[in-house]
């Protein structure tokens, strides 16, 4: 495989193709969000444990630092607060929901276009101000970030419905 062939592999685990579907076999987390309702995303399975809503938040606010990680530069901040657990509200908000589903999906195509600039040879590198993770393990790990948590959506998306 030649290095664009690496690269494209890479973008493609952090967001797949449009109706390719995701390597394990469930979707991105803007797919996992399709169809479900607010209260449906607020649900928790029990007390003080996490629900859709901050699920998909935590994973946008992961896929915005990692993007601004990658770019390198000024960073600039996350658009909800506090940055890596956003405020969810206490009852249902279709028109909120339909705002974070929307930053989410945001931030989810912006990692993706970051990741498919970033070149191959840097793979092995640090970005500036990070003296721990390469490229190459930043982007591998916005990939099982995201995988991990959306099948904690899915999961909780099947039990909130068992409940009905």
């Amino acid at each position: 495989m030649n290095d664009r062939g690496f690269s494209r592999l890479l973008a493609e685990n952090v967001a797949p193709k449009a109706g390719r579907g995701s390597w394990h076999g469930g979707p991105t987390v803007v797919g996992a969000l399709r169809g479900v309702s607010a209260p449906q995303a607020l649900w928790r399975p029990a007390p003080d444990r996490k629900c859709i809503w901050e699920l998909a938040l935590h994973i946008a606010y992961w896929h915005h630092t990692i993007t601004q990680r990658l770019r390198g530069g000024e960073r600039a901040p996350f658009p909800r607060s506090p940055a890596n657990w956003p405020a969810v509200p206490d009852r249902p908000d279709a028109a909120a929901w339909r705002r974070d589903c929307a930053l989410v999906r945001a931030m989810h195509l912006e990692v993706a276009a970051t990741v498919r600039a970033v070149p191959v040879s840097w793979y092995g590198r640090r970005p500036a101000g990070n003296r721990k993770w390469t490229f190459g393990e930043t982007i591998l790990g916005a990939a099982q970030h995201e995988a991990y948590h959306t099948g904690q959506i899915q999961l909780l998306k099947r039990l909130s419905k068992d409940r009905e």
